[in-house]
């Protein structure tokens, strides 16, 4: 690890101006980035921010570093399309940003005080629906496009920002149960619409659980989906190696090279 020296405020405007140059250069005169549209922009901008998410999982810092670069350009690639529409400019982006953090921070600028950061968040989303132009309601802010388990975890968090939550967080383990009863009695039933229901709600009483024990639950499986792939991977390697084919395993043999895979994680 490298000690990286404070940049002054100096140079992190030469940097930026720097950025926003390179930036009317690439839209006047590349082919390819004159062409992109917001539409455009959209699904690449996706891809960046999971590889940015890849990046932190594995704390990757010189890949966070290149894929936060990657993203800082979509937003002033963004930003210059709205300047070009006369809707609005890098400066409309960064004043408009200020402003809603000083809003929402009233005990850093202002003369609320807060207990701790539950706090903090209880207030940042009730400013949020008291604000111009902010959510009309608590859950009116979660992307319709999020993809499903962040959504439920979103979701949560924003109501138990303003209270409605368990008492004791113990509490969760019975709803969980209590989804997992029903979704049991579903597939005995062999309703197919029901079971599927049932498994939301299994999934989302868990999503819950995670949240109320700080843990992430995107992240959570994202590292069981990594360690799933290592050791079928070891799997795979050790059958070829052996002259062996997966398909003509016994699940027996294929589950004692399993756990010798597990001694790797």
């Amino acid at each position: 690890m490298t000690n990286q020296t404070p940049a002054t405020n100096d140079e992190r405007l030469i940097a930026f101006k720097r950025l926003l140059d390179i930036m009317d250069e690439l839209r006047e005169k590349c082919p390819w980035d004159r062409e992109q549209t917001f539409e455009s922009l959209r699904t690449l901008t996706i891809e960046e921010t999971y590889e940015l998410a890849d990046a932190i999982l594995t704390r990757d810092m010189s890949n966070i570093k290149k894929e936060l670069g990657d993203i800082l350009l979509h937003i002033v690639f963004y930003a210059k399309m709205g300047d070009e529409e006369k809707q609005f400019n890098i400066t409309d982006v960064i004043n408009s940003l200020c402003d809603k953090l000083v809003y929402r921070h009233p005990h850093v600028f202002g003369e609320v005080q807060v207990d701790g950061s539950n706090q903090v968040v209880q207030n940042w989303e009730q400013l949020k629906v008291k604000e111009k132009d902010g959510n009309k309601t608590i859950l009116s802010g979660v992307p319709t496009a999020m993809p499903a388990l962040a959504k439920a975890n979103r979701i949560q968090e924003k109501v138990t920002a303003v209270g409605f939550d368990w008492e004791e967080r113990q509490q969760v383990w019975n709803k969980v149960k209590e989804e997992f009863d029903e979704l049991q009695q579903e597939i005995e039933n062999a309703d197919q619409k029901r079971m599927e229901q049932e498994f939301g709600d299994l999934f989302f009483s868990l999503v819950s659980a995670a949240r109320l024990y700080d843990i992430d639950p995107e992240a959570a499986l994202e590292r069981t989906n990594q360690k799933f792939k290592k050791r079928f991977g070891y799997l795979e390697q050790k059958t070829i190696k052996q002259g062996q084919s997966l398909k003509d395993m016994s699940l027996d043999e294929m589950n004692q090279i399993w756990e010798e895979a597990k001694a790797f994680d």
